[in-house]
């Protein structure tokens, strides 16, 4: 058989079978021939075994991978040591690949060279529709669309810097990621576990591209539809998952090398009522779980720091 050019890994945790059911015929319909990519899905400690309930038997080289450990980082480990493509591409088990995602990461990959990681455009397919408090925040649900393709060698570069969702990177960056984690376990603990929604995994293993000369990109012509239950949209998870990014973000500075500065965030009730005022009850409550995000990381960092003395 021949070697595939790209492994293609499902990292799940107790899923919605009507959302991995779509993720999976999305893959079905994909344009690059089968014998040119491999399907690995990775149950990462789910109730019920996907091997059971998901089949996989249509794609000769698919695999169930079962990995105890919870969380996302640990499933993307596993992943990364399990593939054999040079090129994986990372989905989500609510992402809908567009027919020829893997065809043009494939392209990407080989016109590209000095490029490590990259993304594409992540349109959202929503249950409700997004009220319009909300709509500032969708890119932190991983909605991504934009009119230009945009790289950069610069770490960290927001702009062109892919997220988790159809994440595509080089198999020799990826294993250097996977060293990296192990010898930190502080890195390993990044991303989603469980109902947390701590974060910054996806954002650490593609900078890592960066570490090794290699730069980051994001593609208009990658497309994907990331699937939104209305769970999403409710003020308290959005509030959580504000907190949560910030919390994860000023915590892998950290751990990247970045010193991080002190929080201004002042909790009076004076100045929560001037935030009320001038923003508006909704935007104050966002701004407080950003400050707050920071603010609980700074801890955890001081805590390190003085464990280390």
């Amino acid at each position: 058989m021949i070697k595939p050019l790209i492994s293609v890994i499902i990292c799940s945790h107790n899923p919605r079978y009507d959302y991995i059911n779509k993720v999976i015929a999305a893959l079905k319909s994909q344009i690059l021939p089968v014998e040119q990519w491999e399907l690995l899905l990775i149950d990462n400690a789910s109730k019920q075994l996907l091997s059971s309930e998901i089949d996989l038997s249509w794609h000769l080289q698919a695999r169930h991978i079962r990995e105890e450990q919870l969380g996302l980082t640990p499933a993307r480990l596993r992943g990364i040591k399990e593939a054999v493509g040079e090129t994986l591409v990372f989905v989500d088990d609510d992402n809908i690949l567009d027919y020829d995602y893997l065809e043009v990461a494939l392209k990407i990959s080989k016109d590209f060279p000095m490029i490590g990681a990259w993304g594409g455009q992540i349109r959202g397919e929503f249950e409700e529709v997004p009220p319009e408090w909300a709509k500032s925040l969708l890119p932190f649900l991983a909605i991504r669309e934009f009119e230009h393709d945009k790289w950069s060698n610069l770490s960290p570069e927001n702009e062109t810097t892919p997220c988790g969702a159809g994440l595509c990177i080089r198999k020799i960056v990826a294993t250097q990621y996977f060293d990296v984690a192990h010898q930190d376990p502080r890195r390993a603990s990044m991303d989603r576990k469980g109902n947390s929604l701590i974060s910054s995994g996806d954002v650490d293993l593609a900078l890592t591209a960066c570490d090794m000369g290699f730069g980051t990109g994001q593609f208009t012509s990658l497309k994907m539809t990331h699937l939104m239950p209305a769970s999403r949209l409710k003020e308290d998870y959005l509030l959580r998952i504000l907190r949560d990014t910030y919390y994860s973000g000023t915590i892998l500075n950290y751990l990247r090398g970045k010193q991080p500065t002190q929080s201004k965030f002042r909790s009076s009730n004076i100045y929560l009522l001037y935030l009320r005022i001038r923003y508006g009850y909704k935007q104050s409550r966002f701004y407080q779980a950003k400050q707050k995000g920071i603010s609980l990381a700074l801890k955890q960092i001081s805590n390190w720091q003085s464990t280390a003395l």
